[in-house]
């Protein structure tokens, strides 16, 4: 375990459903069950303030490249579009159900909403425009939008993703499948079942050549962003609802727990409401951090990979720093890997010499 002291940041009466830092990593958005967005200091985790004007949960919420505008999707079947600086809403765009996941594509031309199945209205995939020089210029109704969306009867979507360069939207659902649906059409491109059960978040690396999902079954899985082959799977022994990698070293950070409703009658040792962190090549897990007393719902490496933040059940926000230990050991861990890596080097080069001079020496007795 990590020695630490944590800065603990209490602005939110229900359950946390996301944790996202800008850019920049100087800001921290966080959203939950109570309908409030908060907007905190990265550094000092003081509360800026909050984004008044949703009637229900809010799910989802993603910032602009430049950290002007934020985009938030709630269970009052709206998504709502903020001036960071000042907390002015400047547009609304109403949905056919609670709305699941918002993201803004590369660039921030676009953006994505997923909503709910509600009364006869299904699941559904809309894009919209986006102008971020004026965002009130936008149009209310979506580029496109689809209903065709492969799920079957009472299946709901949980996050959204854009691929690198907008390649592609990855969408994650109950039934435990990711779908990649085209970004023009949102035509059904692929379907990756490799998970058994619900899949709670998707995240990239900072290079988006991988990403991370987190599940219900119990495991994490890595994957190559361009040919989607699992590189590496991450078995606990609790549900996972969020993962995430370390922007500086071959870690990734996993959170989960036992289900939320059994909570009230459980500690949190037996809960497993630990952070569990472990290395992204080897697989090995090497830390848990406790802390919270009910499943985390939400996890995201501050962009300098210095320090993490949590969010759980238990209405908390845990800001963790880590200590000079962990860095010492870390770097240790990666200067043997990179030697371990020259070595194989090393070592295929030689026997393709080897080979190499071999069939040389076959071809003169030949002769």
């Amino acid at each position: 375990r990590f020695p630490q002291r944590p800065i603990l940041l209490k602005g939110h009466e229900r359950p946390l459903t996301m944790v996202k830092y800008n850019r920049d990593g100087d800001l921290l958005f966080t959203c939950s069950k109570d309908a409030r967005p908060t907007l905190w200091h990265a550094h000092s985790g003081e509360r800026v303030g909050t984004y008044e004007g949703h009637n229900g949960a809010v799910h989802t919420l993603d910032v602009t490249w430049d950290s002007k505008y934020l985009l938030t999707g709630s269970a009052d079947s709206s998504a709502m579009l903020w001036l960071v600086e000042n907390g002015t809403c400047l547009a609304k765009y109403s949905q056919s159900g609670s709305v699941k996941s918002v993201a803004f594509n590369h660039g921030d031309t676009r953006f994505v909403a997923l909503t709910d199945p509600f009364a006869a209205n299904p699941a559904s995939i809309s894009v919209y425009e986006f102008d971020k020089e004026d965002p009130t210029r936008g149009s209310s109704t979506p580029l496109v939008s689809t209903t065709d969306t492969g799920l079957v009867k009472g299946v709901r979507f949980s996050c959204a993703v854009w691929l690198p360069l907008n390649a592609g939207i990855m969408v994650a659902s109950d039934d435990g499948v990711v779908r990649i649906f085209h970004p023009e059409t949102l035509r059904l491109q692929r379907e990756i079942r490799e998970h058994k059960a619900k899949v709670n978040s998707i995240q990239f690396n900072k290079n988006q050549s991988l990403f991370i999902t987190a599940s219900s079954d119990f495991t994490a899985k890595v994957f190559d962003a361009r040919t989607f082959e699992v590189l590496n799977v991450f078995k606990t022994d609790r549900p996972l609802n969020s993962a995430a990698f370390s922007p500086l070293f071959n870690h990734v950070v996993l959170g989960g727990g036992q289900d939320a409703r059994s909570v009230t009658t459980t500690a949190s040792q037996s809960g497993k409401f630990e952070a569990i962190f472990a290395h992204l090549i080897f697989g090995d897990q090497f830390g848990l951090v406790a802390g919270h007393f009910g499943p985390i719902n939400a996890l995201a490496f501050h962009p300098d990979g210095r320090s993490y933040v949590s969010g759980s059940e238990d209405g908390y926000v845990r800001m963790h720093y880590f200590d000079e230990s962990y860095f010492s050991k870390a770097r240790k861990e990666e200067a043997e890997f990179e030697e371990m890596e020259r070595l194989d080097e090393a070592h295929d080069d030689e026997v393709e010499g080897g080979e190499g001079a071999g069939a040389g020496a076959g071809e003169e007795e030949k002769e």
